[in-house]
């Protein structure tokens, strides 16, 4: 049986689905899993395509020390439980940089190239190289595909590309990128199948999560973004604070004292709603907490996406539909709320029972705009690309 391994790589949880490849280059999943707690309390939980467990494990942590040990494990367990290898890999890669506009077979020269954008995303590109590696090392005969985050918003024009600062910077590839791409591709073809028009007009998607952006589309096409070089900016999220005056950088190196390596543990871990509030990084806490700061945390998170929805309106001229997606903006209902009021003046009206239930429509009949919620799945989007890689690089070797 053919098959596609999709590998999404995080600082302490490596997540994995395994599609096989029907009749007709159709993909069907097969299994579902995550080994979580990597380097403490380390779990492997797979699920089957009806939900039901398959494998539920616990590990000492020495067992998986880092990803490439997690890579291990969760290979030799595909293989027992399948029977086979998969026939390709395909990979989430946070930033492609200048070079990489579309998914890209891996060979050392690109793996090289890669390395190189690890400080625009040290969160997540060295954990997303990891597993490549590791594959690499054990199987370097198996076909791998990097798909990148960064990819879907290269229809950006220059303006929006662009950052105020002397054209040497932008000709080295420091300009504005954007990032959850694999998310908002998806939901562009979700949009095509559940609302045909309104893909074709101005919609803002909201992809809420532990990391938080919001990207502009005109006729499912992104064309500006919230975030920018780096994954730390736009909207306020877990740990990372947003848009932040960079003088206030400046401050913490040569007022504060503080090196380089402090401010960004600072701004990629210590910020966002975890710094606001003092209390958790988790909307999950927060809504839950009488606490102040609490409040106070999610009230500045409503606040500054509604500011970000405005800006991105005049982006595009205009808006007809509003989509949220991720953890947050698929399962906190008060958090749709709060966004929604503030966005009234757009045309925005949410019908109550139907936000509450999380219906794909929460707008009322009497919204002028269209709001949907609309599950994200970047892992089939993987599984997609690399089929299509699979299927062209088959097709050239036939020749």
């Amino acid at each position: 049986m053919d098959s596609i391994l999709v590998v999404n790589a995080g600082s302490s949880s490596l997540k994995f689905q395994l599609f096989s490849i029907d009749e007709g280059d159709t993909l069907g999943r097969l299994l579902k899993g995550q080994l979580q707690g990597i380097g403490t309390r380390p779990r492997l939980l797979v699920h089957d395509a009806r939900g039901q467990v398959v494998a539920e494990n616990a590990f000492p942590p020495g067992e998986v020390k880092d990803l490439a040990a997690a890579q291990d494990i969760v290979g030799a367990w595909l293989i027992g439980h399948v029977g086979t290898p998969p026939t390709t890999v395909g990979h989430r890669v946070v930033h492609g940089g200048p070079l990489y506009s579309q998914p890209t077979v891996v060979d050392d020269q690109v793996l090289t190239s890669l390395e190189k954008f690890i400080p625009l995303a040290p969160l997540h590109q060295p954990n997303n190289l990891a597993p490549i590696r590791s594959i690499r090392r054990q199987r370097p005969d198996l076909l791998q595909v990097a798909c990148f985050d960064t990819a879907f918003h290269r229809s950006h024009s220059e303006i929006a590309d662009r950052f105020a600062i002397p054209e040497p910077f932008y000709r080295e590839g420091v300009r504005r990128y954007g990032f959850h791409g694999l998310s908002y591709e998806y939901i562009a073809g979700r949009l095509r199948e559940l609302e045909p028009d309104l893909q074709k007009g101005r919609v803002i998607v909201a992809h809420l999560g532990s990391g938080c952006s919001m990207c502009a589309m005109v006729g499912g096409r992104s064309v500006e973004s919230t975030m920018g070089f780096t994954a730390l900016d736009g909207l306020p999220m877990g740990t990372r604070p947003g848009q932040l005056d960079a003088g206030i950088v400046l401050y913490m190196l040569a007022e504060k004292h503080m090196d380089v390596k402090a401010v960004e543990h600072l701004l990629y871990h210590e910020c966002g709603l975890k710094g606001l509030s003092g209390i958790s990084s988790d909307v999950r806490e927060l809504l839950a907490s009488s606490d102040e700061r609490a409040r106070l945390a999610l009230e500045y998170f409503a606040y500054r996406v509604a500011m970000a929805a405005g800006a991105l309106t005049a982006a595009m001229g205009g808006l007809d539909g509003f989509v949220f997606t991720a953890g947050v903006g698929e399962n906190a209902p008060a958090i749709r709320l709060a966004i929604m009021e503030r966005l009234a003046w757009l045309g925005l009206d949410v019908d109550p029972v139907a936000n509450g239930q999380g219906g794909l429509r929460i707008s009322s009949a009497r919204s002028r705009v269209t709001v949907l919620t609309i599950p994200t799945d970047e892992e089939q989007m993987i599984a997609r690309h690399t089929l299509a890689v699979l299927s062209q690089t088959r097709r050239s070797d036939s020749h």
